[in-house]
């Protein structure tokens, strides 16, 4: 397909406006390593909470949503609990304040404030710099797929080619020409410019979002989406199967499903439930989300950014997902049945293709390179801090000028991109890097990382081990099920993971009592924490134990349900089902006013 030339300057406009941008906040963020990595704890949370929902925004994820939602339909809606999406519930709720309060760079250097310096502090310093750059190895290759099979079909030039034997196909060509440029923008504006142009990009995703959601709400009619579906397609809830049968729709979507695993659904959600609860309690890994966390000026404006983050990304984000899933529905469901071979997760780079008019394409494909630009650089902007902060500064070379550390890290910026594009070369889909990034891999991190905060006892060998264990693990079993979705090898990951966790905590001695005191008394966690707070108590006998852990709890539930109507509101909207919208409308005032009560006045106090 050719673009018009009104699509390619706009294309080309927003890719020299973000790279002059990031070389114009250059300098000051070179100031030093705080600067470049944390924005030197300046930037306001508002700008944060938009940079950190652009940064979720990422094209390949959006493709899956597509899909998913063009396949599923309304139970769709569920399919991000995988993640789980809600984590961001917890953090909001409790976790981001936990974090904050650490006034710490980098996730690895908050071993160091959780466990001290000995042995096991030092190698649970390493595992979690280990696995920080692994997800972002992962993340790199998730990308890669994504991106590349986009611009292939908006992009009319061949651009294959052969390094010796290797044929470079056109769609990797791509791919790297648009990772070079985000990388480059990356490395000269650090924090600053990954917010910066997060918050432009934002701004464009959203305008975007709107204009889809309109094109789709008045081009498809409700007759038409139900003639183009099958009948249970509309329903949010479900048994224990799935029974969505597209035989005489798209007979090609059941091949679908069954390659997905998702067939039992019912068994499906109880695993993301399961999952879920671990995953969250654990924390944001140590990438992206964890960067805008700490860049925050203090624990209330790392709260309400979480917050935010879940209020500005869920509405617009499933306008687009929804009104792109409904018009392929409609408009190219008939030749799709008739087609073979297909590849479901190029659905909404053909749906631009058809449905967007000229103009608003190139609108569209910038705001897409956008997210995809913006998600990419949060992450190669946070995976060098743990070199550079955690490996280099911290047992290579302590004394030296900030000027050489923010050098380096452009050089380890280019290594973990290079090695992560490698690995690109190699995936199979998105769907596949999906399960096994959110299943396999962070069901390794989940056990020691839940663990490290409401436990006393868990010392440093504990966490080391159960990390260990985990990367093991996540790396290994999939192996032995190659026909098993990731998602249902969880529990096993997990179950090694605490075996890790515990032979670490038994075989290791307590650790240092100064130091567990400095971290519950500065972070202030609910848990089994009452060793601790006896000895603080005899220090100070006016300190109080955290005991909001029901409370907690209830603004996590709450929080779910608030989260999940921001996802629905809009669905509800464009398949022009008003009764259920109506109900999710009202479902969403009564919530946020409950949390208005129990979280949010709360922060301000």
């Amino acid at each position: 397909m050719n673009l018009a030339t009104i699509d390619i300057i706009i294309i080309l406009c927003y890719i020299c406006i973000t790279l002059l941008f990031g070389f114009y906040v250059s300098k000051k963020a070179s100031k030093d390593m705080k600067s470049y990595f944390l924005g030197g704890n300046e930037i306001p949370w508002y700008y944060l909470g938009l940079s950190n929902a652009s940064g979720m925004f990422d094209i390949s994820g959006t493709m899956w949503a597509v899909t998913a939602m063009f396949v599923y339909g309304l139970k769709s809606a569920w399919l991000p609990w995988i993640w789980p999406v809600w984590n961001q519930v917890f953090i909001m709720v409790f976790l981001a304040a936990w974090l904050r309060r650490s006034n710490v760079m980098t996730g690895a250097q908050w071993i160091t404030y959780r466990f001290g310096t000995d042995l096991g502090a030092r190698l649970s310093h390493i595992i979690v710099t280990v696995f920080a750059i692994i997800s972002t190895l992962g993340f790199i290759a998730y990308f890669f797929e994504g991106i590349g099979k986009f611009a292939t079909i908006f992009f009319p030039w061949d651009l294959s080619f052969n390094i010796g034997s290797i044929l470079i196909s056109s769609e990797q060509a791509y791919a790297l020409i648009i990772i070079v440029i985000t990388t480059l923008y990356t490395l000269k504006g650090g924090m600053y410019s990954v917010v910066g142009t997060e918050v432009i990009q934002f701004v464009i995703m959203t305008i975007s979002c709107l204009v889809i959601g309109y094109i789709a709400f008045t081009s498809v009619t409700a007759e038409q989406i139900t003639t183009a579906v099958p009948g249970n397609w509309k329903d949010l809830f479900f048994g224990m199967d799935l029974d969505l049968d597209w035989t005489g729709y798209i007979d090609s979507v059941n091949s679908k499903i069954e390659e997905d695993g998702f067939s039992l659904f019912g068994f499906l959600f109880m695993m993301m439930i399961f999952k879920g609860i671990f995953a969250s309690l654990a924390g944001p890994v140590p990438s992206y989300d964890m960067q805008r966390i700490l860049s925050t000026k203090n624990e209330a404006e790392a709260s309400k950014m979480s917050g935010l983050t879940i209020v500005v990304l869920s509405i617009p984000r499933y306008l687009m997902i929804t009104g792109f899933a409904i018009l392929g529905l409609v408009y190219l469901g008939p030749e799709l049945q008739e087609g073979t071979g297909i590849d479901f997760e190029t659905i909404l780079p053909l749906a631009i293709q058809r449905f967007v008019p000229v103009g608003l394409k190139g609108l569209l494909l910038a705001g897409l390179l956008a997210a995809f630009m913006g998600t990419f650089a949060a992450f190669i902007n946070a995976a060098p801090a743990y070199l550079v902060n955690d490996i280099y500064k911290k047992y290579i070379k302590p004394d030296a000028t900030s000027k050489t550390y923010i050098r380096f890290s452009y050089l380890s910026s280019i290594l973990i991109v290079i090695i992560g594009l490698i690995f690109g070369f190699f995936a199979s889909s998105i769907n596949t890097l999906t399960i096994w990034l959110t299943s396999a891999l962070y069901g390794g991190y989940a056990a020691a990382n839940m663990l490290k905060w409401i436990w006393w006892r868990f010392n440093s060998y504990g966490y080391f081990g159960g990390m260990l264990a985990g990367l093991i693990a996540a790396s290994v079993v999939p192996g032995f099920f190659p026909e098993t979705s990731d998602i249902y090898l969880f529990p096993i990951v997990l179950f090694i993971s605490f075996v890790g966790c515990f032979l670490g905590v038994f075989i290791g001695k307590p650790d240092d009592m100064e130091v567990l005191k400095n971290f519950y008394k500065t972070t202030k966690p609910w848990g089994f924490w009452k060793p601790v707070y006896k000895e603080l108590k005899k220090e100070d006998s006016t300190f109080k134990a955290n005991n909001d852990f029901w409370k907690d709890t209830f603004n996590c539930v709450i929080g779910i349900v608030w989260q999940m109507t921001f996802v629905l509101i809009p669905i509800y909207l464009l398949i022009k089902e008003y009764y259920q919208l109506s109900i999710v409308v009202v479902l969403m005032i009564i919530t946020t006013v409950i949390l208005k009560q129990t979280w949010y006045n709360k922060i301000k106090k």
